[in-house]
């Protein structure tokens, strides 16, 4: 006796530890997001894909409403994983936390993401370019010689280009004569004329000197000659300085300076955009000025080259930095002779939000920085020094003279305060007061001197008679003036029922119930013989009278009421109810093994399910009765309504717990919000796991159809209802076994053998099967579990086996605790065999 009672002590302690993992007692809301995905990988390793994930979990004793709620938050785990990466180096840590709480973390790092994209722009924005240096590198400008273009008179004739001679008129000839080495070409029946170093003007004019003695009718001008440039030479030209690629360059004849900066990149980082020098013959003949064409296109000084010039750049003399809210921010480089006016040019004037009264000068010293403010006056005469950083700040986010009234006036809105305006004026400017205005007291919020708020009241009515001193308004003054309409609850009226328009509509005086009626539609056909009630709420009721609502009882016969003159009050609720007698038709769907399956309006009110298998012309040779079943779609139809309800009001809360932010302590205000509705979501979510049934209803009835069809209009030959769906299979020739086995499959099913044959065919229970809760479900929807033996298997059949609650291991503490509780106990044992 004494053995039995300490055996029983320590299976007490045991079953005390298992039961804290079991997982019929599992709640998914306190598991962690790591601990639901090693719970997936579990079902993927035996055998369930994540479809199956509920059938995982009840086999393992999880309630249906928990398993539906694991697969809820799997798709949620699954959501927040596709969203970007969060940056908050609390999520980085690895901290596990509830899905609510990731939802609320993902919404702050959201915010907080934001706010560093912005930080991030701001950065970029600062990093400012060389005015012009992009010019040279766009890929998109080009500065290419048009080789297509007329030859200009000036161009000067050298070695290697090919000279076009036409003769017209009383003669004609074409020739293509090229200039030798020597500078010479060759006219038939003329001979050699030199013309290297001649423009094309004047070698025109030496060669028609010559021709005119071997064409005497030039002489009369009956015989013309025309002379143009075919091929052009090349020339070369080198680049040094502070060019982007300095070097010497080979370029058609006709080639500019800008031509070469194009070929060279341009001025290199430090290269002077302002003094380019063009050098011919050791003399400098001309010095180009870019910002001349950046700023204005004009190419002051784009000469024509020639070969063996020179172009040099020379290092920039002095640059200064302009940024802020100019419409070209850059780095400017300045000469000698420019004032802070031209560089406010350069940079393409002042934006739209600049404020223009004064530019900040951030100077550099000998020792040290300063600061300087130079006034719009002052422009033409300040002349920038080399390292300046003008800074133009944009205007102030103030007006000046802003007022604003809102309310019940017809033209509410912002307004502009002019010098000794008062509320009245602001009123009658509004084009007055509605109809609708409270008049017996209005609202201005002001801001005091030093920014706090203040709250002044004053009579409407008063004002606007001048029986009341007017109030001066001031810089930021809020006039709000408030509807009757503001001040109460909204007025209105319901109809609902047997009506086609159901809803609510807007109070009016004086509507009556025939005025609601027609709002509504008018009747629909179920009200054609019926009753109207309208609930009306009391006043002024006495505590001790039970009575909640008043109602009012109006008849309906053939469609016409006996009183539509009934006046209603703000809040009557009109139910138009329904004639008893009225129905529609009501529908049943019978598939499978009969000899006219399909769809079938039910003829009775008593009709039963034998009456439609024999409507549908019984069975077929094939119909496996016991796998017969029923769905009732009614009970799944009224959930799936009630879940979508749900889900649209979670998500309405989820929806207004996320506001932009532009500001950091807007930040952490919106973040404190967040966590707020976050709670205030759980605590719902939490209430409504609570309220819920822990089996969600199944739309499959178990039928006995073969009994049905036996013994008719007896227990189990059901009435039908609308929606019905009767399922009549052909022979099944399955048994699905899942759950706790080593391989879940579909087994073939053999006559007479038991649920132990089934399950070894599936390779036999695992270490974790819970043997004695296994249960089988038939085809037909019912459901059988273990009562003494195991229950019977039939065709169509599932097995399934639940999983046990897994042992947990006990720590140190678990085993001197049991330790502890065995000595004491023997202890006791002692005590008893000494007395």
């Amino acid at each position: 006796m004494k053995i039995v009672i300490l055996w029983l002590f320590v299976m007490s302690l045991m079953v005390s530890v298992q039961a804290q993992t079991n997982p019929a007692n599992i709640k998914v809301d306190d598991l962690t997001d790591a601990q639901i995905e090693q719970y997936v990988k579990r079902a993927e390793l035996m055998g369930y894909s994540e479809s199956q994930l509920d059938g995982f979990a009840r086999a393992q004793g999880v309630s249906a409403f928990e398993a539906q709620k694991l697969k809820d938050r799997l798709q949620k785990i699954k959501r927040n994983k596709q969203q970007p990466k969060n940056l908050d180096t609390r999520q980085q840590s690895g901290n596990t936390t509830t899905g609510r709480q990731v939802n609320g973390a993902a919404q702050q790092d959201s915010l907080k993401n934001k706010k560093l994209l912005q930080d991030s722009l701001k950065i970029d924005e600062n990093k400012l370019k060389v005015f012009g240096s992009d010019l040279f590198k766009n890929s998109d400008i080009t500065f290419e010689p048009n080789l297509r273009m007329a030859t200009p008179s000036s161009y000067i004739i050298g070695p290697d280009d090919e000279i076009l001679l036409d003769i017209s008129g009383d003669n004609e000839a074409s020739y293509k004569l090229p200039v030798s080495p020597d500078g010479n070409i060759t006219v038939e029946y003329v001979g050699k004329i030199a013309i290297s170093g001649l423009s094309v003007s004047a070698a025109k004019n030496k060669i028609q000197s010559r021709l005119s003695s071997t064409y005497p009718a030039i002489r009369s001008g009956n015989t013309q000659i025309d002379v143009n440039i075919g091929n052009i030479r090349s020339i070369r030209i080198t680049l040094t300085g502070a060019v982007t690629k300095p070097g010497t360059y080979t370029l058609p004849s006709l080639a500019t300076v800008f031509n070469a900066l194009y070929a060279s990149g341009g001025p290199g980082e430090n290269g002077t955009y302002r003094k380019i020098q063009v050098i011919r013959n050791n003399q400098v003949v001309t010095t180009i000025d870019l910002y001349d064409f950046l700023a204005n296109g004009i190419q002051r000084g784009n000469i024509r080259l020639q070969d063996q010039d020179i172009i040099h750049i020379p290092v920039y003399g002095s640059r200064v930095q302009f940024e802020g809210e100019v419409k070209r921010p850059a780095i400017f480089e300045t000469v000698s002779g420019e004032s802070l006016l031209d560089l406010v040019k350069y940079a393409g004037g002042f934006s739209e939000d600049a404020y223009t009264a004064k530019i900040k000068v951030l100077q550099k010293t000998d020792k040290e920085r300063s600061v300087k403010d130079i006034y719009a006056d002052q422009f033409a005469d300040y002349s920038p020094k080399a390292g300046d950083q003008f800074i133009v700040e944009p205007i102030l986010e103030r007006f000046a003279n802003r007022i604003s009234i809102l309310g019940a006036v017809f033209r509410p809105g912002l307004y502009g305060m002019e010098p000794g305006m008062t509320l009245k004026q602001l009123i009658e400017q509004a084009d007055g007061v509605r109809e609708d205005a409270f008049l017996e007291r209005g609202i201005i919020n002001r801001l005091r001197a030093d920014n706090t708020a203040e709250l002044i009241n004053f009579n409407v009515r008063d004002i606007l008679a001048g029986t009341s001193a007017d109030i001066p308004l001031k810089r930021e003054d809020k006039v709000e003036i408030a509807s009757i309409f503001d001040l109460r609850d909204e007025y209105k009226f319901t109809v609902q029922g047997e009506v086609r328009l159901p809803g609510d509509f807007p109070f009016a005086s004086n509507a009556t119930l025939g005025d609601l009626i027609q709002k509504a539609g008018g009747l629909n056909e179920a009200a054609k013989n019926a009753r109207i009630e309208i609930a009306r709420r009391l006043k002024n009721r006495d505590v001790t009278d039970p009575s909640s609502s008043q109602t009012i009882q109006v008849d309906i016969k053939d469609g016409i009421v006996s009183d539509l003159t009934v006046e209603l009050q703000p809040y009557d609720v009109i139910t138009v109810l329904g004639d008893a007698g009225f129905r529609t038709q009501r529908q049943v769907k019978i598939e499978g093994e009969v000899l006219f399956p399909g769809i079938y309006t039910i003829s009775r009110e008593d009709e039963r399910i034998s009456d439609i298998i024999k409507r549908a012309g019984g069975l077929t040779s094939y119909a496996y009765t016991e796998g017969a079943s029923l769905k009732r779609t009614g009970v799944s139809k009224l959930k799936a309504e009630e879940k979508k309800e749900k889900e649209r009001l979670k998500k309405e809360m989820a929806k207004d717990s996320v506001e932009e932010v532009d500001s950091e302590d807007e930040f952490d205000k919106e973040t404190t919000a967040v966590n707020a509705k976050n709670s205030a979501l759980a605590k719902v979510s939490q209430q409504q796991g609570a309220s819920a049934t822990e089996i969600e209803p199944s739309d499959l009835v178990g039928i006995e159809l073969n009994k049905i069809l036996i013994n008719p209009h007896q227990r189990g030959d059901l009435l039908v209802l609308d929606g019905d769906i009767i399922t009549v299979p052909k022979e099944l020739e399955t048994v699905k076994v899942m759950g706790e086995v080593l391989n879940p499959n579909n087994v073939v099913y053999v006559k007479g053998k038991s649920l132990k044959y089934y399950v070894n065919q599936a390779g036999g229970f695992t270490d974790n099967a819970l043997k004695k809760r296994v249960f089988v479900q038939y085809a037909n929807g019912a459901v059988k579990g273990k009562d003494g033996a195991y229950p019977e298997v039939k065709p169509g059949a599932e097995i399934v086996v639940p999983k046990r609650a897994p042992r947990e291991k006990m720590n140190v503490q678990a085993w001197v605790g049991l330790g502890t509780g065995i000595a004491s106990l023997a202890a006791i044992i002692v005590s008893l065999l000494r007395n």
